[in-house]
């Protein structure tokens, strides 16, 4: 856990969230921010800052982020979605925790923006 991180706060149980799912690995829980009708994260507990620092072992974890935010998805009655991942802060990340997120209930455009 990086104790500065916002995410990790949220694993730790220190900062208050509404979760949708959580298991030993990840957690998924509705953004305080939504841009679309639905709109959660899905994160790992373990602290990856993002994208490049998924290593082999965490691979199993990466995988199950994408399959846990199919499903989730689908519970919240949407089967179309976007998955959007931002790497860094030119790409809009903002909290440097990896994390997904799933966004649907209305029509999306592209370029994303």
């Amino acid at each position: 856990m990086s104790e500065n991180c916002l995410f990790c706060k949220i694993v730790e149980g220190e900062i208050p969230v509404t979760i949708l799912y959580e298991d030993e690995d990840i957690i998924a829980f509705n953004d305080i921010n939504p841009q679309a009708p639905i709109h959660f994260l899905l994160i790992p507990k373990k602290h990856l800052s993002g994208p490049e620092d998924v290593a082999i072992e965490d691979e199993r974890v990466a995988g199950k982020l994408m399959r846990m935010g199919n499903e989730i998805a689908l519970q919240e009655g949407c089967s179309q979605y976007r998955v959007v991942v931002n790497n860094g802060p030119q790409a809009g990340q903002t909290v440097f925790h990896l994390h997904m997120h799933i966004l649907g209930g209305r029509d999306m455009s592209w370029p994303p923006g």
